[in-house]
């Protein structure tokens, strides 16, 4: 599924779920473990892939809550 360039980021990030191995701080703080739920709330945004444990995803870019969703290469679905 390709990602709609026509919508900011933001927008696109907020309306799909997030990837299965994306992490942040804020997840742990809150003891919510679903980052598809992003409220800004909770951590200072710093995410990392659980499949890599680095700041870079299996397909070398940024784990981000705005980039970790359906279209890139390396997603999983969280169910």
């Amino acid at each position: 599924m390709a990602m709609n360039t026509d919508q900011p980021v933001d927008d696109v990030a907020g309306n799909q779920p997030a990837c299965r191995y994306l992490r942040s701080k804020g997840m742990y703080v809150s003891g919510t473990l679903n980052p598809a739920v992003d409220d800004g709330q909770m951590g200072d945004g710093h995410c990392w892939c659980n499949k890599t444990q680095a700041m870079l995803g299996p397909d070398d870019g940024f784990a981000e809550r705005k980039l970790c969703v359906p279209g890139r290469k390396c997603y999983v679905s969280l169910v």
